[in-house]
């Protein structure tokens, strides 16, 4: 399995594969929506046998009562039914959360199965005083921070995107 950047001749197995792990358009319909606008976005795809079977992507995110975090967001991540519980989702994050840092990002949030994201080391959002925007259960709305002590004292309301509202 290969792990590597989004081309843009991947962009129509990227559109599928979040189709079919998510059963709707909505999620890949927001990764075309965040590709065409948000800055900065990483977006990865994880490859088998030449194929795309993964994709995991980034965007900003704002913690309005503190502009100078940098915040990115975590989703969606989609793994091709088929390919799921292959570890295809774990090398999507470990590359991400990898890229985040080397983009010196200081923290990144998830809204996420709380089963499955602290062994990347994300926990509760809460515990760092930090809400999600959307009403959410306090254990899916969760962060892991990039930079020891970044968040030392910033609480307040994270802001993804305008385009996540219409997912």
């Amino acid at each position: 399995m290969a792990i590597r950047a989004e081309v843009d001749a991947d962009r129509d197995s990227i559109h599928a594969v979040n189709t079919a792990a998510f059963e709707t358009s909505g999620e890949a319909d927001l990764v075309d929506a965040l590709r065409a606008k948000a800055v900065p976005l990483i977006s990865l795809v994880a490859e088998i046998d030449g194929a795309i079977t993964g994709h995991i992507l980034f965007s900003p995110v704002s913690l309005a009562e503190h502009p100078d975090l940098n915040l990115m967001g975590l989703g969606p991540m989609a793994v091709l039914p088929q390919r799921q519980r292959q570890g295809v989702g774990s090398a999507l994050v470990r590359e991400g959360l990898k890229r985040c840092k080397q983009q010196r990002c200081d923290a990144v949030v998830v809204v996420g199965h709380p089963e499955y994201y602290p062994r990347f080391g994300f926990v509760p959002a809460s515990r760092y005083g930090v809400r999600c925007e959307y009403d959410v259960p306090d254990d899916v709305f969760m962060l892991v921070e990039l930079k020891a002590g970044a968040l030392r004292g910033a609480s307040g309301l994270a802001r993804y995107d305008e385009a996540f509202a219409n997912v």
